[in-house]
């Protein structure tokens, strides 16, 4: 099999066809040993017809192209599916390790110039805006950056075949060092071609939906592997351009930038969340942050030999040492017995005292650290002696990241957030309140009561009920949740759990009724001296247009409340509000969506702002274009520049962690680009006042495109009685169901109703259909509603589109979901739908919809061609869509068959194992699918 990938401009590209070439040939050695010659010549056939078939469409190519995969035996037919899955497997591995290698040669080849998008770009841009060191310093006090790794189920490969990934990048990487001999490099090839043959002999599948500790461990592997150490690198990165650019200033950057996590928190729509499974999460993410700590110093101890013969270290030192004897046994660590050599033999009673912490019944001895803060002062005690006698290059090389480690991922390693379903809690609130003869009707209470209600109950420091009051299991487990959070912040710390968030957010009650339920946990209470003391905030999460919509009433209401506002005030006058960025597409489309949730994010801030309070805005954006997805910097810089005061929160979900976070390369990459855009944004922030009102006009403009835009959409998906249908039988939505890669069902309830269809299968569906329908469906009637004939209105949005940033990325996201989709081939799709009314009805509109988007885009950014803006990608697109072509008509005729069995009353498991083999392969060539 030979190359897919871009040509580019640059003139290393032809490394990233030399790597293509060089697993390619692998593969065909591999399918050559498998299957024989006739494997490799099915698989070269077909690509070579579809291949053609791309360059030009000949309908005799195209009939003998489809009655090839029809005939094809079914033994040789999932070969040649699993040889394209696997194909694109190593392709997606040598694009990746080209781009490490890519900023490796712009490092070593520039110079003294500075790569775009890199730390070292925006500090020296800062100063040159002659900006002052204070104000400088007030950014980087303002910044915030969370990461939330979430297990939503759109990663489709097994973790087993992301280790062999790993692998076979690594020793690709290792092919470029210039000085391997012969013998080595043939050694290297060697090893490449068992990778490549045990990824053949792997099974892709999982055999059973994985349990939530098993996402719990998938998501710590990124932790491990990579973001351990690389976030730490970041920071060091930042410091170092500082201190280059301002060389008279001393510089600690506060910490800004953190990843935390839902997955065993997030229990909205899956019961298999308890609050058992919460507290073993966090009891698996202390016992990776001690693991690396204990790695780390271990290995410290290696090279801190320094000894009291020659060097003096401080009486500090030695008395901690002194304590440390008389507080803790050595049990299982051995005592260093060099007395000389001060350093080790206190790291010993360091790493006693981490290994004791995995032990319930040395809890409340000085046997172990309770607090990170503790192990922090150790590190720093070691850091003064160290500079005491001058070896200050070691305390800037061991301790120095070591102590940013701490700081960053204390005992807890990532903060959890615990998200549930507003009804759940209503349902709970109900039960309590009736037990405890507070109210028998609360459900039926209007909002304005139960707010009242509520207030009230949270104003009052009596607890409702005791912990034994016999409630439902549903109730109890709710309740339960509270009070586990309250434990884990005892053990753990504060920081393990700070945020509940509440789904389906439609008043003011459903925030309220979360605090009261703290309250009753001790999450809540008010102090000694009057204060109210709160160490867990509710956060309402808005998903819906008319959710977006009602948003900064429902905040003023809370706002408005004196003891909830106390409760603001307990948590520094920050309030995290999460928006939804795949549910508000679903129900009002992709152009609605997006200006909307730009609205609600001004008019939220607006709202906070007379109220003394700053918004933390957690976007709740997925890995697909349907769902918000795109790089982690072009999502920060395309918030308002007046909406990040309180800082960010993203959703990172999905293949978007093994894409983002597999490599460190890639990692610090994607770390030190979302830096720069923070840093920009936090600039931005505080001048730009000028752009926003000269943004004003357009607003009105974009005010109307969104709602033709919605009108359109809704006209499809909500009011052709004939659209579920068409949905249901021309993409592989209920297939996906039983790929296996999620602990969470694909629908909120046991239901066929569109409104309980999560975001995620509606994506991931349209995506494998080739329609990509979400991405871009009635933005090209909205556009040309607003243009209706006249070239001065096209003449504005052009300049829109050069100067307004929200409009040239709402485009150029466009503009890749129209590259992606393939209507000739979501065609073949539509063929599976039964009723031809249907089918030929909606499908028509899509397709006039496509053409007249890609049109009036085209008019919009005069270019010739969709993404002529973003040659690489869209050459990128164009070579892969003849080696995904081939997946998708075989889905197509594996879904007619096993259907057609199913409507039969019979089933095919070998079948169904071949529909999931071509989502597989789908997912893998068309890249971030859910």
């Amino acid at each position: 099999m030979t190359e897919v990938t871009a040509t580019g401009r640059s003139s290393s590209n032809h490394l990233l066809r030399r790597d293509v070439r060089f697993l390619g040939t692998i593969l065909g050695e591999v399918l050559v040993h498998q299957g024989g010659r006739e494997l490799l010549d099915h698989v070269e056939k077909i690509r070579e017809m579809s291949k053609a078939l791309r360059a030009e469409f000949v309908p005799e190519l195209y009939h003998e192209f489809v009655n090839t995969i029809r005939t094809l035996q079914p033994e040789i037919r999932h070969q040649v599916i699993r040889a394209f899955a696997i194909y694109f497997q190593l392709v997606n591995i040598a694009e990746q390790n080209h781009r490490i290698r890519r900023k490796r040669d712009y490092e070593r080849s520039a110079g003294e110039e500075v790569q775009p998008g890199s730390i070292e770009s925006v500090v020296q841009d800062l100063k040159g805006k002659n900006l002052p060191v204070e104000e400088i310093r007030d950014m980087l006090g303002e910044i915030s950056l969370e990461l939330v790794m979430t297990a939503h189920p759109t990663e489709a490969t097994r973790r087993a075949v992301l280790d062999i990934h790993k692998r076979i990048a690594n020793q690709m990487m290792e092919l470029d060092n210039p000085t391997l001999t012969y013998r080595e490099r043939e050694k290297l090839r060697e090893q490449l071609r068992n990778e490549v043959l045990t990824l053949w002999q792997t099974d892709e599948l999982r055999d059973r939906k994985p349990t939530v500790l098993d996402e719990v461990r998938n998501g710590m592997f990124f932790f491990n592997e990579t973001l351990f150490d690389v976030i730490p690198e970041v920071y060091e990165e930042l410091e170092r351009c500082l201190a280059k650019s301002f060389p008279d200033q001393e510089w600690h950057v506060p910490s800004y930038l953190r990843f935390g996590s839902w997955i065993g928190g997030d229990r909205d729509g899956n019961p298999s969340v308890t609050s058992e499974i919460t507290w073993k999460t966090l009891h698996m993410q202390r016992n990776l942050a001690i693991y690396k700590y204990m790695q780390i110093i271990r290995s410290m101890m290696k090279q801190m030999s320094f000894s009291t013969t020659i060097v003096e270290v401080t009486d500090e030192l030695i008395r901690s040492i002194q304590e440390d004897r008389g507080d803790v046994e050595l049990r299982s660590v051995e005592p260093w017995t060099n007395e000389k050599e001060p350093y080790r033999v206190k790291l010993t009673y360091m790493l006693q005292k981490l290994s004791n912490m995995r032990e319930d019944q040395l809890k409340g001895t000085t046997q172990r650290y309770h607090r990170a803060e503790e192990l922090i002062s150790d590190l720093q005690l070691i850091d003064r002696s160290l500079r005491h006698h001058y070896a200050d290059y070691v305390a800037d090389t061991l301790l120095k990241k070591l102590i940013r480690q701490v700081e960053l991922f204390g005992f807890h390693l990532a903060s959890l957030d615990v998200r549930q379903h507003s009804q759940e809690h209503e349902n709970a609130m109900a039960e309590v309140l009736a037990k405890a003869g507070v109210s028998d009707h609360y459900a039926a209470l209007g909002e304005t009561e139960k707010i009242e209600l509520l207030h009230k109950l949270l104003a009052d420091p009596r607890p409702l009920l005791n912990e034994t009051a016999e409630l439902s299991e549903s109730s109890k487990e709710c309740l339960d949740v509270f009070r586990t959070i309250h434990r884990a912040q005892a053990e753990f710390g504060v920081h393990c759990i700070r945020t509940y968030l509440i789904s389906m957010t439609r008043g003011a009650s459903d925030l309220l009724e979360v605090m009261v339920f703290a309250k009753e946990a001790g999450l809540f209470r008010r102090g000694k001296d009057g204060k109210i003391i709160s160490t867990l905030q509710a956060a309402p999460l808005f998903e819906t247009i008319d959710d977006l919509h009602a948003a900064p009433a429902i905040m003023r209401t809370l706002f408005e409340l004196p003891v909830y506002r106390e409760c603001v005030s307990a948590m520094g006058n920050l309030h995290e509000i999460m928006l939804g960025y795949s549910d508000s597409n679903k129900d009002g489309g992709m152009v609605t969506a997006n200006w909307e949730l730009r609205i609600a994010l001004k008019e939220l801030t607006r709202t906070a702002k007379e109220y003394g309070v700053r918004l933390k805005f957690f976007h709740g954006r997925g890995g697909a274009l349907g769902r918000g997805g795109m790089p982690l910097n072009r999502s920060i810089l395309a918030q308002p520049p007046s909406t990040i005061g309180g800082g960010i929160k993203i959703t990172e979900q999905g293949e978007v962690l093994s894409s983002r976070y597999s490599m460190k390369g890639i990692a610090y990459r994607s770390l030190e680009q979302a830096t720069s855009a923070l840093l920009t944004g936090a600039y931005l922030s505080r001048h730009s006042d000028a752009r926003e009102k000269t943004e004003s006009q357009w607003e009105e403009i974009m005010r109307g495109i969104s709602q033709t835009a919605q009108t359109k959409y809704q006209d499809l998906i909500f009011r052709d009685p004939g659209f579920l249908t068409f949905f249901k039988e021309s993409t592989p939505l209920p297939e996906i169901g039983e790929l296996n890669i999620g602990s969470r069902p694909s629908k909120r309830k046991n239901s066929e109703r569109f409104e309980d269809l999560r975001a995620i299968p509606w994506v991931f569906s349209w995506t494998q259909s080739r329609y990509l329908l979400p991405a871009w469906y009635a933005a090209g009637t909205a556009f040309e509603a607003y243009v209706d004939g006249d070239k001065a209105r096209l003449e504005t949005l052009r300049t829109m589109y050069r100067e307004y940033s929200f409009f040239r990325s709402l485009i150029d996201n466009l503009q890749m979901a129209l590259a992606k989709a393939d209507l000739l081939i979501a065609r073949e799709y539509a063929g599976m739908i039964k009723d031809d009314t249907i089918r030929t009805r909606i499908f028509t509109q899509i397709e006039e919809e496509y053409s007249r988007t890609q049109r009036l885009i085209l008019e919009i950014t005069g270019q010739e061609d969709i993404l002529d803006n973003t040659p690489v990608i869209q050459e990128s697109i164009r070579l892969r869509n003849p080696y995904v072509d081939p997946l998708s008509y075989l889905q197509v005729q594996l879904l007619s068959e096993l259907r057609a069995q199913r409507d039969a009353g019979g089933d095919d498991a070998e079948l169904l194992r071949e529909v999931l083999l071509t989502i597989n392969g789908i997912a893998a060539g068309l890249r971030n699918t859910g």
